[in-house]
């Protein structure tokens, strides 16, 4: 059964799709000319328990000058010794939760994402291999935890909620799960991810 959730997971990433940015469900806003998007990518990082494909993901540091305390993917942007913002991803995860790159299969890639904060991310999904130590990176890291994959790649599990930003009422998607409230450009990611997977 997990073998055919893999294989499905790597066609459904073939198909090709538009891009995703932080603005889908706020189109009112106005973004500044010659505005220019540095490249970025993510890991999303799946491994097998028990049977079941579960997805790891962080909760930044509450010491962090961006996006203190939220859940992310492992990832950041690419750097000027990176190939490409895949092996940003790979790098990033290795850094922030000691994920080392040769125990990654890669199976594809979302489409890019456009982030508030001007990053072009590519989301990578990727295959954990073998058991590792998960190691955070202390001061950027504040807990790795995992999320069933069923259950962020379930349409229903997704609610679209707001709040006031800039002094403008913004919406995004949510999908929550136990304590950890996944929201923003990371449920942004997986909303996409999900759609892939009907297809």
């Amino acid at each position: 059964m997990t073998i055919d959730q893999i294989d499905r997971i790597r066609a459904a990433l073939l198909h090709p799709g538009a891009a995703t940015s932080d603005f889908d469900l706020n189109p009112d806003v106005v973004l500044p000319e010659g505005r220019v998007s540095r490249p970025a990518g993510v890991l999303a990082p799946i491994q097998v328990v028990d049977g079941r494909l579960e997805l790891l993901l962080t909760k930044r540091s509450s010491a962090l000058k961006h996006h203190p305390g939220q859940i992310s993917f492992p990832g950041g942007k690419q750097d000027p010794g990176d190939v490409d913002s895949i092996a940003a991803a790979l790098r990033e995860a290795h850094e922030e939760i000691g994920l080392p790159p040769e125990n990654v299969e890669v199976l594809g890639t979302l489409p890019l994402h456009d982030t508030v904060t001007s990053f072009a991310v590519t989301p990578v999904i990727g295959l954990i291999r073998d058991r590792f130590d998960i190691r955070p990176e202390p001061g950027e890291v504040a807990e790795v935890f995992s999320v069933p994959l069923s259950h962020v790649l379930d349409p229903a599990n997704y609610l679209v909620q707001s709040r006031r930003w800039r002094g403008s009422l913004r919406h995004y998607f949510t999908v929550p799960y136990g304590p950890y409230y996944i929201w923003g450009a990371t449920a942004r990611m997986l909303r996409e991810w999900t759609e892939r997977m009907k297809t």
